[in-house]
């Protein structure tokens, strides 16, 4: 399959990896998606496969940009569509009303466990909390605050210990202005019974949640987050595109769409850049790559140790190849805003979301973003799921049929020329107004937070 006319490479359908479609000489650049993503480390012949062996990514230092406005023609839908979901007092909406339990600490993840256990309220272990300083906790504070005053919670218990950093009363400076009846604390040193006590308080909260009911709402209203994970050679020619059109029709509707894991934009910025509606935009972009290269400068890191063994095993050879297919999620819309890791979603349309692509952190991070679900596309297939609906797409049928119970849209018809483009959105319609996705049913739910400072 050739993506591209100016490829010098074309796709093996049965495997997803590359083949010479010419002679290559050794020095020159390999050319997919019209892109470059590496260069030949030696001479390379027609058909000869081009992989780890013979090909090297050109990833390096900091770049500098200049500010090249390439807009695609961006229209209005033509209709209006609907789901049923939950308005809030406060005039946000969710998709979902659940009692979450919220952990100030990581110390009171089994008291959280037991609740949940006992009660049927979501709780979200992690390894935070205390014995944080600086910047280190008030990440760890944006994050569980995104939690808290996440719409998809019908009401939140914040469960502390007592004596940890982020105790309730400095956490609740990070909360900010919350909703009494909806936002509880329970601090488990200053009970008898913190069982008890939170089973009480958990009850109060689902009386109250229980007074949403759903509603029909617009689908502007709707916020999706984009994610791959476990990518392979098909990523960036069905799924993520899949993806892509889906985040451009909701945008041509008014809604969201949210577009994160900063390394795998490595090699693939400029096209990204080209898309930022004004130069301030433009420039909080160019931060955006060249200050996560610092970081990973700043632990003697090299910029291009990516892409994974699995996505190896999959077809893709370079972190450019890699982010090449990754930022097709983020469709052809203009980017609207750049948010840093913890911020939340204030614009409608695409927004670029610092932070890195581990499947865990980046879920997390685009929850606290404030997205209602996400679409998560992967050709090797994992059970990972975050607090909202995780809609998992296989970009290829053997993984769609072999992993049917973590996978929720199989994204491979593409491949035979069906965009696909109607039935994914329709579904997403569904999880919006109910249906659960595969990580809901499996009850996989968890967060994990972006740890880099010091811990006491």
């Amino acid at each position: 399959m050739l993506i591209h006319e100016l490829d010098n490479v074309e796709i093996n359908l049965n495997d997803g990896h590359k083949y010479a479609r010419r002679d290559i000489k050794k020095g020159e650049e390999i050319i997919k998606y019209g892109q470059p993503i590496g260069i030949a480390e030696c001479d390379i012949n027609k058909g000869d496969h081009v992989h780890s062996h013979n090909l090297k990514t050109a990833l390096g230092n900091n770049l500098t940009y200049t500010y090249e406005p390439r807009f695609s023609p961006q229209k209005e839908a033509d209709n209006e569509a609907y789901f049923m979901g939950y308005l809030r007092e406060n005039g946000v909406v969710g998709i979902r009303n659940d009692v979450w339990i919220v952990n100030t600490v990581v110390c009171v993840n089994k008291v959280a466990e037991k609740l949940a256990s006992l009660t049927g309220a979501l709780f979200f272990p992690h390894p935070n909390g205390c014995s944080q300083l600086g910047d280190d906790m008030s990440v760890t504070q944006k994050i569980l605050s995104g939690m808290v005053h996440h719409p998809n919670a019908g009401a939140v218990l914040v469960l502390g210990l007592g004596c940890e950093n982020n105790n309730i009363e400095e956490f609740k400076k990070a909360i900010g202005n919350y909703n009494t009846e909806r936002v509880r604390f329970l601090n488990t040193q200053d009970v008898e019974d913190e069982i008890a006590e939170g089973v009480k308080i958990i009850s109060e909260l689902k009386e109250y949640a229980s007074r949403y009911k759903r509603t029909k709402l617009p689908v502007s209203k709707l916020k999706l987050g984009l994610k791959c994970g476990g990518s392979d050679g098909y990523s960036g020619i069905t799924a993520n595109p899949l993806v892509g059109r889906i985040s451009d029709k909701l945008i041509s509707m008014g809604g969201s769409s949210v577009l994160t894991e900063v390394p795998e934009m490595f090699g693939a910025e400029h096209l990204l850049m080209r898309r930022c509606e004004n130069k301030e935009i433009f420039d909080k972009t160019v931060a955006l790559i060249n200050d996560f290269k610092d970081y990973f400068r700043r632990h003697n890191q090299v910029v291009y140790e990516n892409p994974s063994p699995g996505n190896k095993a999959g077809g893709i050879t370079t972190l450019e190849e890699k982010s090449l297919g990754c930022i097709q999620k983020g469709g052809t819309s203009k980017v609207v805003d750049v948010l840093t890791y913890g911020d939340r979603l204030t614009k409608n349309g695409l927004s670029l979301l610092n932070g890195p692509g581990n499947d865990a952190v980046a879920i997390t991070n685009l929850m606290a973003a404030g997205v209602h679900m996400i679409l998560f596309t992967t050709g090797r297939g994992t059970p990972i799921g975050g607090p909202v609906p995780t809609v998992k797409i296989a970009t290829n049928k053997n993984l769609a049929e072999k992993k049917s119970h973590w996978i929720d849209f199989d994204a491979s018809a593409v491949l035979e020329g069906n965009p696909l483009t109607d039935e994914l959105f329709d579904y997403i319609v569904e999880v919006a107004s109910g249906k659960e996705t595969k990580n809901e049913t499996n009850n996989y739910r968890e967060i994990a937070i972006f740890k880099d400072g010091v811990t006491l």
